[in-house]
């Protein structure tokens, strides 16, 4: 049996693809004289470049093109933040936030579609390696390659921890089949991070010219991966990967940290633009984005790539920044309005020492930054669900002084496709704190490199309340939350201390108390709900129903 989903999938690809297509009328019928079609496209090294940049395109889309991102829905699933939103909106976020479909009979679930788009991507390469005459010198066959095998892992990654089971496709085909046993996805997932690793040279993209190569696939990217994969798998599974030993996890860390490629930006805030941003006129962006660290810097190992769009149809943007931002009618400088997902748990805001820099870095006080009497602010009060006070900054979308949308310097930007804030997928602290719980023997070392960081004002001076504490995997773990918090990484670091040790966690939400259209409300939280699904999300009923069945929902929903 043929799936439709399949087919909608492979014919939207041959349709965006870098305009590589001429989706006319009768484009499966005539042979293309301007354009190239998948039949007569990949012929020549350059042909492969432009396949590659494809598979690039389809990895941000899966990523940043939607509404409710990996990062968005690890978030609302997780301690620091709850489903928000608006009053009218209905129950859709509680559904992702309190794994109970009650909340929201109708919900249909997320959608994998945009991934298996990237990884159709990906997999139309690969497939294509050998029928495409590559140079004889000078040629980047092995590393497009590379690239191509690595974008395939990330996007199987992210899909595999958020469904568990999921079909597992390595040929660009409309083929109808079952899930696949998650080991064997990872068996994929690290096949192709190990061939990346070995054939992406280390000096491919210097780290010292990023300007040029920001959001290109390293070496070094490939190996945080290959140790993030194997933490998550061996902590969620309970069991060794095939192909993958704790050493090789380690070796991977520890060979970024002896590359000398990366390092801290010395003061945590500068990480995040929304953390440096001051009030500024229309197209000052200087002033706006205050002293920022800028795109790329030291500290960034992997990132996604995205830009300001006017084009509704480009997905060339940031499409989710929107909704984890103030649920206003115009900006409240220096952040742009959105529509209020994800509030953030006050009960996690309070978990902060005091001197952590990063509280303040990572959560827009709404009181705190004295923005509690705005008048706009009072409006999302009532317009809002489950507000708390408290929003993300890492990600918060900027406003000029006039309220006015920031995507575009000129102000002309448009809140819903002009943000533009790239996804970091992979920061240099992260590495080091894996190394840390790896066992690496600088393991204290790191994790204070780490810790003590968050303790440093401008200046470079360390507080007074700043406090060393030993490298135990209970300590890294805490450490981890605060430090990767509203980064997408808390949720599945959860999951990969235990089902239910997770739901513990998670149920501590239990009673916080909430503002809903204006009138106090209270989390509840069945943490058997989330037993009940192992920490999964909800197969997409769509997609079960455009596979006549051979798709399975999973246990629990």
């Amino acid at each position: 049996m043929k799936n439709i989903r399949s087919n909608i999938i492979a014919a939207g690809i041959l349709c965006l693809s870098l305009g590589m297509t001429s989706c006319t009328k009768g484009f499966l019928d005539v042979e293309s004289k301007t354009e190239s079609t998948t039949g007569n496209f990949y012929k020549t090294e350059q042909d492969a470049y432009r396949a590659l940049l494809g598979c690039y395109d389809g990895y941000r889309r899966a990523t940043c093109g939607s509404a409710v991102n990996f990062l968005v829905s690890a978030e609302v699933m997780g301690y620091e933040c709850f489903g928000g939103s608006g009053a009218s909106d209905g129950n859709g976020m509680r559904v992702t936030d309190r794994f109970d479909l009650s909340e929201m009979p109708s919900s249909t679930g997320s959608s994998w579609s945009g991934y298996y788009a990237g990884i159709y991507r990906c997999n139309e390469l690969i497939t294509r390696e050998n029928s495409i005459q590559w140079n004889e010198t000078g040629s980047m066959h092995t590393q497009y390659m590379a690239e191509c095998h690595a974008i395939r892992a990330f996007l199987y990654f992210d899909v595999v921890r958020q469904f568990g089971n999921i079909p597992l496709l390595t040929k660009p085909t409309d083929e109808n089949i079952p899930q696949a046993d998650p080991a064997d996805v990872y068996k994929l997932i690290f096949d192709d991070l190990k061939f990346a690793i070995e054939n992406i040279p280390a000096n491919a993209y210097p780290k010292a010219e990023s300007e040029t190569n920001d959001g290109k696939i390293t070496k070094y990217a490939c190996e945080a991966i290959l140790a993030r994969a194997y933490l998550y798998y061996t902590g969620y599974y309970g069991q060794e990967p095939e192909g993958v030993t704790k050493a090789d996890a380690l070796a991977a860390v520890e060979d970024i940290i002896s590359s000398g490629q990366y390092a801290l930006i010395p003061e945590y805030r500068r990480l995040w633009p929304a953390a440096c941003a001051q009030k500024a006129e229309v197209g000052d962006m200087t002033t706006l984005y205050g002293d920022y660290a800028g795109d790329g810097n030291n500290e960034i190992v992997l990132t996604v790539k995205c830009t300001a769009s006017v084009n509704w149809s480009g997905l060339d943007g940031n499409r989710w920044q929107v909704n984890i931002a103030l649920r206003t009618s115009t900006g409240v400088a220096p952040y742009a309005q959105g529509w209020g997902y994800a509030t953030v748990n006050p009960k996690f805001v309070e978990e902060y020492e005091d001197g952590d820099t990063r509280r303040t870095a990572s959560v827009i006080d709404i009181k705190g930054e004295g923005l509690e009497d705005n008048q706009l602010v009072q409006t999302c009060i009532v317009q809002s669900q489950e507000y708390t006070g408290y929003y993300i900054k890492k990600y918060a979308p900027l406003a000029f002084a006039d309220g006015t949308h920031a995507g575009m310097e000129n102000g002309t930007g448009n809140l819903m496709i002009s943000n533009h804030q790239d996804y970091v997928q992979v920061r240099y602290a992260d590495v080091l704190l894996m190394a840390a719980e790896l066992g690496s023997p600088n393991a204290q070392q790191y994790f204070n490199m780490v810790r003590e960081r968050a303790f440093k004002d401008k200046d470079g001076n360390t507080s007074p309340l700043y406090t060393e504490k030993q490298a135990t995997k209970e300590n890294i773990m805490r450490e981890r939350q605060f430090e990767f918090a509203f980064e997408g990484i808390n949720y599945y670091d959860l999951l990969r201390q235990g089902i239910d040790y997770a739901a513990a966690q998670l149920a501590k939400q239990n009673g916080v108390e909430v503002m809903t259209a204006g009138a106090p409300a209270t989390i509840s939280f069945n943490p058997q709900n989330f037993i009940n699904k192992a920490g999964l999300m909800m197969v997409n009923t769509n997609q079960i129903l455009l596979s006549d069945g051979v798709l399975k929902q999973n246990p629990g929903w």
